[in-house]
């Protein structure tokens, strides 16, 4: 009998990109080491998307998931199991990854209700990832320059 593979679903909208963004790390001993004891589920939810992001964190490796954004139900906390949830639009999300918005404005956005965040804690482990992904970016550009 043939053996089937069990087919991964094809990420789009912002799981792909987000994707694109972490993948390395799953190949990189110091997020592994770091995040090996570590389990935690982070909803990236762009509210004018067709798809939202669920970030896993698990055992040192990083899945990405795209979860259809048609209903609100379908991206409860009790039907997906996130930890953290951070719910804005594709333009807000955009400028925080490129640095367009200030701390301050972020703030501010929070308080507007224009940035909708459940689970701060959880979302705080998101920075390290950055943080991980910043220095790598940099000892890159810094092998090419030489």
């Amino acid at each position: 009998m043939a053996e089937t593979k069990p087919k991964k679903k094809k990420l789009r909208g912002l799981p792909k990109i987000i994707w694109g963004f972490f993948a390395p790390l799953n190949d990189n001993d110091y997020f592994q080491k770091k995040f090996e004891d570590t389990d935690v589920k982070i909803l990236l939810n762009a509210k004018d998307g067709r798809y939202a992001a669920l970030i896993k964190i698990n055992n040192g490796k990083i899945e990405i998931d795209g979860v259809p954004n048609k209903d609100k139900k379908e991206l409860k906390k009790k039907k997906l199991g996130w930890d953290g949830k951070l719910e804005t639009t594709t333009q807000i999300f955009m400028d925080i990854a490129m640095n367009k918005i200030s701390l301050w404005g972020i703030i501010g956005k929070i308080f507007t209700r224009k940035i909708k965040i459940r689970g701060i804690r959880k979302l705080l482990i998101l920075l390290k990832v950055f943080d991980i992904l910043a220095y790598e970016e940099k000892k890159a550009n810094e092998a090419k320059n030489e």
